[in-house]
């Protein structure tokens, strides 16, 4: 379940008054929230590289990578098609924040691509013992394409349908829509965006926003409500 937009944009203009810090406007808001979800996706990388490297008998760390690990299937996609241009090998991949493996179909059974350098391609193309095939592809990033920057070129060239691929997906940009009314903005579910981020990430969302704004929440009291807050979100999902 994502993290309503409305709900910490409400818990942010509480905070901020209750510190008496004045008032974040819609426009800083979608700006501090998108910075702070990145900021949140981001971390979960680095996180899950230190707890793969804790124990693998310490319960601790591993109840925290099964958490971290739902967290981030959020954002994972599996055999998503990649668009390719009939011709040439070139095709151009989803737009996405971590590319993982490619594949090929063929007869009901998929092949792995694997990723080449472009520096390693001629030499790959030019020796009898790593010339691809059919089922022992290759592909290389390229410049260029309907896709910028995602752009690639499949090896053997005669591969240009049945490519698949697996990849984390960037999060979607925050929106906090509004109408003006009598010179006040209300929100508007229609056109705005949710955070994508796991449900137990809103009081984390709020507290990095406010920071962002320049708040520091120093009220512990703030802090305790903010975690009760996410307890019963919890209790909510179950």
């Amino acid at each position: 379940m994502a993290v309503n937009v409305d709900t910490v944009y409400q818990r942010v203009l509480a905070a901020a008054n209750k510190e008496q810090r004045g008032y974040v406007t819609p426009q800083e808001f979608n700006l501090f929230a998108n910075q702070a979800q990145m900021d949140i996706f981001e971390q979960y990388f680095y996180d899950k590289n230190a707890f793969g490297n804790a124990p693998s008998n310490d319960t601790t760390y591993s109840d925290m990578l099964d958490l971290l690990q739902e967290k981030l299937d959020i954002f994972e996609r599996y055999r998503q098609a990649v668009t390719m241009t009939g011709s040439n090998g070139v095709g151009n991949l989803p737009t996405h924040y971590r590319m993982g493996e490619l594949y090929y179909l063929k007869q009901g059974n998929y092949y792995e691509i694997e990723k080449i350098r472009q520096n390693e391609i001629h030499h790959m193309l030019n020796s009898p013992l790593t010339t691809p095939s059919l089922t022992r592809a290759m592909y290389v990033r390229s410049q260029g394409g309907t896709n910028g920057d995602n752009a690639i070129i499949v090896y053997p060239t005669t591969i240009n349908d049945s490519v698949y691929c697996n990849y984390i997906a960037r999060p979607a940009t925050v929106v906090w829509g509004y109408t003006v009314v009598n010179n006040q903005a209300l929100y508007n579910a229609n056109t705005s965006t949710n955070f994508e981020l796991h449900q137990s990430e809103e009081s984390e969302l709020v507290l990095k926003i406010l920071e962002l704004a320049g708040m520091s929440i120093k009220d512990p009291m703030l802090a305790d409500y903010a975690n009760k807050e996410d307890m019963v979100n919890v209790q909510q999902e179950k």
